[in-house]
């Protein structure tokens, strides 16, 4: 049987670390790469007798993600014990929420493979501390506990087996991405574990019941969980090929192998053992606070973009893009109120900056310089002072080491040329070269003027103002 015969069922299970200033259950600070064991506390160390007590802020960011995501707000939840072993789960057990979560039933927006829209629907959003963390001896001698992030708080969010393709799932967590960062309750930083999902995969073939499904574990980059679910779908395919079944487990995905390795068995929610946390009372929400939260959302990418598009001009494919990222559109929103150029500053992120991000395969939140200096270089340009080559160095500078554009073009002697006298010197001199493109231009081929001009443009090394240029050969070839 073919390969599109078959369908995947993908599942994701986001977890979020919330961007609190302190645990979920004590008053430990969350800083991310302090030295081991100095954000640790009796409560989130689990010593005998102490007592966690609930951080307010987390239920209001709980709450917030979950009206974003279109969910309903539960006004009477609770927290739970989930019980496990595991070496940086210093109580055996996790606190999280079982069958009483703070939100329920949402949904968020996607395209799927065909660019239709697409309703993904969120189970459940519920709040939950984080474990520990276990440092493995580089020559394999034993491991180290940090229990630095036990107790950071986490929302976990929930889909359900509505993502057909790896693709839907790419694009599903990037606008889960996008959503927490607009409305500011988690950094998302991938590279710093913030971010990071358990991946569920099964397959079946078309129109007969979803198959056995297996799990990868806190996976935390988008290359690697579009590679591994690729991976997973096409091994379950073959196993089912081959007359096999596939057994419900947990998997390991390797990145450098580009493969999955089979860890424990998968657990069902009974393996746990849920109880109501008997330390923490029962949440209860009145529908003014509720409110109050929904009334503190910030403008969502959806309206940003419709913004873009009737207000700046902007096409729909630009907008998207500009709005895919908080931080790029916030970036886009100040350097053009600064320079006045909106659609440049547009051109910039979505070309070259875009470019760059995706050569050093970083996040916009990584870009070194500001939108004033982003500002600075689109100015520069529509004064003249530099030509959009010379502009491409500059931002090259500003990736490797970011200040001022001025200063720049000052130390490295770009500024453009626009001395008429200079420009027509160089202009004689790349005609003269060139006898065969002054031919080729005067029996009409137009692309020899395009030559010319880039003749002269490699001969001022990109600092020759290239509409003088333009002007400057036509009226010689003229003559």
């Amino acid at each position: 049987m073919a390969r599109e015969d078959y369908e995947v069922i993908i599942g994701l299970e986001v977890h979020a670390e919330l961007s609190t200033k302190t645990k979920i259950f004590c008053s430990c600070k969350t800083d991310f790469g302090a030295e081991p064991n100095t954000q640790i506390c009796p409560v989130c160390m689990a010593l005998p007798g102490a007592l966690p007590v609930l951080n307010e802020k987390v239920v209001e960011y709980a709450v917030k993600a979950g009206l974003a995501t279109n969910c309903e707000i539960s006004k009477d939840s609770r927290n739970d014990r989930k019980n496990y072993f595991y070496p940086d789960l210093p109580k055996s057990y996790q606190i999280s929420q079982a069958d009483k979560p703070l939100c329920n039933h949402g949904y968020i927006e996607i395209e799927d493979d065909d660019g239709n829209p697409k309703k993904v629907r969120i189970l459940r959003i519920h709040i939950e501390e984080d474990a520990g963390k276990l440092n493995h001896n580089e020559f394999g001698t034993g491991s180290l506990v940090d229990l630095n992030r036990s107790g950071v708080p986490l929302i976990e969010i929930v889909s359900e087996p509505d993502i057909r393709s790896v693709g839907e799932a790419d694009r599903y967590l990037k606008k889960l991405k996008s959503i927490l960062q607009y409305i500011d309750v988690s950094d998302c930083k991938m590279q710093e574990g913030s971010l990071r999902a358990d991946v569920n995969v099964s397959v079946h073939k078309k129109g007969e019941p979803f198959g056995t499904r297996t799990e990868m574990k806190n996976m935390n980059s988008f290359k690697s969980i579009t590679r591994a679910i690729e991976y997973e779908r096409d091994r379950q395919i073959d196993e089912l090929e081959r007359g096999n079944t596939i057994t419900q487990e947990t998997l390991r995905w390797d990145d450098l192998e580009g493969r999955t390795f089979s860890m424990r068995n998968k657990e069902d929610s009974e393996d746990y053992r849920y109880f109501p946390e008997p330390d923490l009372g029962v949440i209860k929400l009145s529908d003014e606070y509720i409110e109050n939260i929904r009334k503190e959302l910030p403008e969502m990418p959806e309206s940003r973009k419709e913004r873009y598009m009737n207000e700046i001009g902007l096409s729909e494919k630009d907008s998207n893009s500009i709005t895919s990222s908080k931080f790029l559109s916030d970036l886009f929103e100040e350097a053009g109120k600064i320079s006045g150029n909106y659609k440049a500053v547009c051109n910039w992120i979505n070309s070259d900056i875009a470019r760059i991000l995706n050569e050093k395969e970083e996040d916009p939140e990584q870009i070194p310089f500001s939108a004033k200096e982003l500002a600075e270089l689109v100015k520069l340009i529509d004064k003249g002072t530099i030509s959009s080559s010379i502009a491409k160095k500059v931002l090259d500078e500003l990736f490797e080491n970011p200040r001022d554009p001025n200063k720049i073009i000052e130390e490295k002697g770009w500024v453009q040329i626009s001395d008429e006298s200079q420009i027509k010197e160089v202009v004689l001199k790349v005609l003269a070269e060139n006898g065969q493109s002054v031919l080729d231009y005067k029996a009409g081929k137009d692309r020899a003027l395009g030559y010319l001009v880039g003749q002269a443009m490699k001969q001022t090394k990109g600092k020759a103002n290239p509409k003088m240029l333009n002007e400057m050969f036509i009226e010689e070839l003229k003559k």
